[in-house]
């Protein structure tokens, strides 16, 4: 049964793109595949419906601790939904909630964990979110982020973008593999490829040319124009906003910069967006 494999990511970091891409390459589609089918690929688990049928309750009478109680249960029913791998998004941080983890073990093959320079997430979570800039660099560095209950949605453990990163980068025997949002950009036929490799799944070269067309960010945002997107957030207009590596640096100011830098200096030098002497090299 331990075959759930993690897709997580603090949020806005490129899951959605990483999620396409394993639906075009693992189901065979010819065209592209459709974003709004996503949910019927992978699982979300921060989705409150399958928390609501283990409990027999609806959601206004669940509380923050029934959540907790029910994860692992929920995190079961993925495992057992069907044969192969079952894919899973997150973005709650490896961690411990009382005596339960976020992450049921047992039932874990691995994770695909993808991590994008804080400095570019902070302008993509402040206009998905329609917050300033200042509040959401706030939120990448509070060690108590959580994401509420509502829309859907059971509460979720984020804790600030350095602890988030580490706490999955680092977990005792957890099998990971780590894709770096700009090498997705960069090189994405060659990202992928490893996350192909990863799963252990056959390599088909043919097949994933087409999938890494078929999952282009132009391609998922004329989707998302022409059928709109289920997953996107009502107080933004675009998820799929601009996809860009760098956007940062005409809309951050140099104190901006600064604060990121200054709290995420460690983290973000390990993963190659410092240089050793502090210079951005993303």
């Amino acid at each position: 049964m331990s075959h759930v494999v993690w897709l997580a990511s603090f949020p806005k970091s490129g899951n959605t793109w990483l999620r396409s891409f394993l639906a075009n390459y693992l189901t065979g589609a010819k065209e592209p595949f459709d974003i709004n089918k996503l949910p019927s690929f992978s699982f979300g688990d921060m989705r409150v419906e399958f928390y609501q049928r283990l409990a027999g309750r609806p959601a206004a009478a669940l509380t923050q601790a029934d959540y907790n109680r029910l994860r692992p249960r929920v995190h079961r029913l993925f495992a057992e939904a069907r044969d192969g791998p079952v894919f899973v998004k997150t973005h709650s941080a490896l961690a411990m909630i009382g005596d339960v983890p976020t992450i049921t073990p047992d039932v874990t093959f691995g994770a695909l964990y993808v991590v994008r320079n804080p400095l570019d997430v902070a302008v993509s979570y402040s206009q998905h979110n329609a917050m300033s800039v200042d509040t959401a660099i706030d939120l990448l560095g509070r060690d108590s982020f959580m994401l509420p209950a509502g829309n859907g949605q059971v509460p979720q453990l984020i804790g600030d973008w350095s602890t988030h990163v580490r706490s999955w980068l680092t977990a005792p025997g957890l099998y990971i593999k780590v894709l770096r949002y700009e090498d997705m950009v960069a090189n994405p036929t060659a990202t992928f490829e490893g996350a192909v490799d990863f799963l252990k799944q056959p390599r088909d070269r043919k097949r994933l040319k087409r999938s890494v067309r078929n999952s282009a960010f132009k391609v998922l945002a004329a989707q998302e124009t022409d059928e709109g997107f289920r997953e996107g957030s009502p107080l933004s207009k675009r998820f799929f906003r601009s996809g860009k590596i760098g956007e940062w640096r005409n809309q951050l100011s140099p104190q901006q910069v600064e604060r990121i830098i200054e709290r995420h200096r460690s983290m973000m030098t390990e993963l190659g967006y410092l240089s050793p002497t502090g210079a951005v090299l993303v």
